[in-house]
């Protein structure tokens, strides 16, 4: 028996065994669940999320028994719990064993070194593409003998359509690493893959002169307009990065402390294919292959011949910085993925008909929901925390299930691949190292959706979303989880102290701002 599988029959035979039939009728188990029921309303109907629109569900891991619902059917949108969707759905239709492939192929005669042809940089989209992994297949352009291309460099990002920002998405994110655009030649700057965008290095220099600012990747793809200058040693920061809208132009404003460190920021770029491209030309030349052609752009002829190749970590790998760190790139490379792999065409609506075909027999309603993107960015993605309950009842059967789980951020744990966007949050509560969930967070909009196991061992899964927020609800999530947590049958916890105080609310996910 796969592990997978015997790890979600585990599951099911401790609630099973945890919530004997008889036990359900005990003077001391009901008014046990009484209390929990009682204590789930006081927290989400606290007076700070008066004229918010918040939704509970909490069902037996094992049975499906439901324990606690509140406006669970409403829709809403779920923001990151998306991804939820997302990830599953791209998990049984590409595999886990999934992986992108990058190649570069030629056209054309080669002689003596002299390539008489074109040179195609295709890609899939593969958002694990760092500069380093650009430079290895220039190498093996090299090893393969070809020095001179008397053609172009042509740039094949043809594996998706054209269409770089999705539905629904804030213009005024566009310039901010969490909103980067989707190609199919894409390439991060670090190990978290933050697909499609360059960092940001800004330096001290002396005191009353200019700050030093650097990218990485290294590059003139992007130009740097900076008047960032060196203040006094001990003085505040002030330092701003953004990149002018519709451009490559990245402004560098503000003031940072002499002898301070060095301050980094991400920032997406316009047209990833570009940087790919502008990269990839660098590297040829570093390894004495001269490209004599301009820049071109289209798809890689079927008789081309492979000079060289990388293929990227499996799916499975992928899935740990993408759900910890809740990266929306990812996201939507997956989409468009499935729908090249189910329909041939990779694009968003195609990627979506895809996932959305799969969430029947993933428990999900496909027809109460609605769903624009795969990351939760759009304020068009419309999800119920009953749909989301469903689905993490149903993925327990899957053998994908172990993969999926364990890439969920894990509450209070500090190692950011482990703890993720959960990894500052109730610690110290018997919910650390025990909720296993995906956060998600916009401007207005929080949720949390995952599983507990309670203190006398009965698994659970909840989903809570709320909308319309003035103030967090998480500290009101954290509540609810720990609560369950906490609940053990036959004890009749007070409910004093369950309701958390408000506090200010947060525009987006921790991991998207690096502070988590």
């Amino acid at each position: 028996m796969p592990r997978s599988r015997s790890f979600a029959l585990v599951l099911a035979a401790v609630a099973l065994a945890a919530i004997p039939a008889a036990d359900l009728a005990t003077p001391a188990s009901a008014q046990a669940d009484d209390a929990l029921s009682r204590d789930l309303d006081a927290i989400i109907t606290a007076t700070a999320l008066d004229g918010a629109d918040v939704g509970l569900v909490v069902r037996h891991a094992g049975t499906g028994a439901l324990v606690y619902s509140r406006e669970s059917d409403q829709r809403g949108q779920p923001a990151s719990n998306g991804k939820l969707i997302s990830s599953a759905a791209a998990l049984e239709i590409l595999g886990p064993d999934h992986r992108f492939r990058t190649t570069v192929a030629a056209t054309g005669r080669e002689r003596a070194g002299v390539l008489a042809g074109d040179l195609h940089l295709r890609g899939t989209g593969d958002p694990t593409m760092l500069a380093a992994d650009y430079d290895a297949l220039a190498a093996q352009v090299a090893r393969s003998g070809v020095k001179v291309v008397r053609g172009k460099l042509v740039a094949d990002d043809t594996w998706f359509d054209a269409v770089r920002l999705g539905t629904g998405w804030a213009w005024d994110d566009e310039p901010y690493y969490y909103n980067a655009q989707i190609s199919a030649l894409t390439v991060s700057p670090d190990t978290d893959y933050d697909a499609g965008t360059v960092i940001v290095r800004v330096a001290p220099g002396a005191a009353g002169h200019p700050a030093a600012v650097t990218t990485d990747p290294p590059t003139d793809y992007v130009t740097i307009a900076n008047t960032a200058v060196t203040g006094a040693p001990g003085s505040a920061s002030s330092v701003s990065v953004e990149r002018q809208h519709g451009t490559n132009v990245i402004t560098v404003r503000g003031s940072i402390p002499a002898g301070g460190p060095v301050e980094n920021e991400w920032s997406t770029v316009w047209e990833p294919t570009g940087l790919v491209t502008s990269l990839f030309r660098d590297a040829l030349t570093r390894h004495g292959v001269h490209v004599l052609g301009g820049t071109g752009a289209g798809a890689t002829p079927a008789d081309a011949r492979v000079l060289g190749e990388h293929q990227s970590m499996p799916l499975s790998q992928l899935m740990v910085p993408f759900m910890k760190l809740s990266n929306n790139m990812h996201a939507e490379i997956l989409v468009k993925t499935a729908g090249r792999a189910v329909f041939g065409e990779g694009s968003w609506t195609a990627g979506l008909r895809a996932m959305t075909a799969t969430l029947g027999g993933l428990g999900v309603d496909a027809t109460a929901l609605s769903l624009r993107d795969g990351s939760g960015l759009s304020r068009m993605d419309q999800v119920s925390p009953d749909q989301v309950a469903a689905l993490l009842l149903a993925a327990q059967r899957e053998p994908w299930f172990r993969t999926w789980y364990d890439s969920l951020p894990v509450a209070g744990k500090s190692d950011r691949m482990v703890g993720g966007t959960l990894r500052n949050r109730m610690r110290g509560t018997p919910a650390e190292g025990n909720v296993r969930a995906k956060t998600g967070t916009l401007t207005g909009v929080s949720a949390l959706s995952g599983y507990v196991t309670t203190a006398d061992g009965t698994p659970l899964v909840f989903a809570m979303i709320s909308n319309n927020t003035l103030t967090s609800a998480k500290p009101f999530e954290d509540a609810v989880a720990v609560r369950l947590a906490a609940h053990s049958r036959g004890q009749t916890p007070a409910a004093a102290g369950v309701v958390p105080e408000p506090v200010a609310d947060p525009r987006l996910e921790c991991s998207w701002t690096k502070s988590c």
